[in-house]
C-alpha cells in the first residue's frame, strides 16, 4: 500500500518561494480543497479528476504549499511511499 508521507505525518517537504525565498507551508493535499466533502472521499477516486492525468499511476500525492510572505500558491507532487 502507497500512502503519502506528508498527510501520514511521516515525513516533511521544505521548499522555498519562487518569487521571494521565503519558505512555503504545506497546506495538505490538494483534492481536500474542492468542495466540502473532498476531505472524505477516496483518495485514488479523487485523483482521476484533480487535474494531474499521472498522480495516481505515479504514486503521488498533490499538495498546496503557500507563502505567508507574498501569498503566492504552488502545488507539489509528492512522492507516495510504501507502506
Amino acid at each position: 500500500m502507497y500512502v503519502c508521507p506528508l498527510c501520514n505525518k511521516l515525513g516533511q517537504k521544505n521548499y522555498q518561494c519562487p518569487t521571494c525565498l521565503t519558505s512555503l507551508e504545506d497546506c495538505g493535499r490538494l483534492m481536500d480543497y474542492f468542495d466540502n466533502y473532498s476531505p472524505y472521499l477516496e483518495i485514488d477516486g479523487t485523483k482521476l479528476v484533480d487535474g494531474y492525468p499521472n498522480d495516481q499511476k505515479n504514486h503521488q500525492c498533490p499538495h498546496v504549499f503557500y507563502c505567508p510572505n507574498c501569498l503566492t500558491e504552488q502545488v507539489y507532487l509528492i512522492d507516495e511511499i510504501i507502506f
